[in-house]
């Protein structure tokens, strides 16, 4: 079991935690981290580029001069795809890009992530969230008493209005549950600061 420190908001220590290695102590895999990231950017775009085929561009469908006799090329519809203003053939269609995940890869790459963090000294552990209010700046004095500006992750269990609250308008700071916890979050921010209740529950769930 890996023994972390466990700070108040004001940056001073206050105990100590034991999280397990089998989540905060494992072989960091690269290559399962970034399929992991192309996985979760996958899932998230829209996939909505549409083009219109010849039989959704607005035109008569009128044939527009006879088969033969008039030595011109024969033509069927002024919405052929060889016209200005025709129909797009093999055009991209709304789709989607998500793709088959398996679960043990996707938690292995949770376990690898945080292990990291740990690791390169990016990662905090609070006791718990008591601010006092919910206003901006109270979360903005908390984080900079605990030396995380900037690019920060924030990590509880939920339920605690006043941090959410107060942390939407800071640029660069999320509030995540635990359960909703990505590995494209972890290593999007500089910075994790975890509450010691979903430190726990990180180090019971992936165990």
């Amino acid at each position: 079991m890996a023994l972390v420190d466990v700070v108040n908001l004001n940056n001073q220590k206050v105990g100590q935690v034991e999280l397990a290695d089998a989540v905060f102590g494992v072989e960091v895999n690269q290559d399962l981290l970034w399929e992991s990231v192309r996985h979760h950017l996958a899932e998230r775009r829209s996939g909505s580029a549409k083009t219109k085929t010849r039989h959704e561009v607005a035109g008569s469908g009128k044939k527009l001069w006879r088969q033969k006799g008039t030595g011109r090329a024969r033509m069927g519809s002024i919405r052929s795809p060889l016209w200005r203003h025709g129909g797009t053939v093999h055009g991209p269609q709304p789709r989607s890009y998500d793709y088959k995940f398996p679960k043990k890869m996707l938690l292995g790459a949770l376990r690898s992530a945080l292990t990291a963090k740990l690791r390169d000294g990016e990662m905090t552990v609070v006791n718990e969230f008591n601010l006092n209010d919910h206003k901006t700046k109270t979360v903005a004095a908390a984080l900079r008493a605990l030396e995380a500006p900037g690019s920060v992750l924030v990590v509880d269990n939920g339920g605690a209005r006043s941090l959410e609250l107060g942390a939407r308008n800071l640029p660069g700071v999320s509030v995540v549950a635990t359960k909703d916890v990505t590995t494209y979050d972890l290593l999007n921010h500089a910075r994790v600061v975890l509450s010691e209740a979903a430190a726990k529950k990180l180090s019971e769930a992936l165990a």
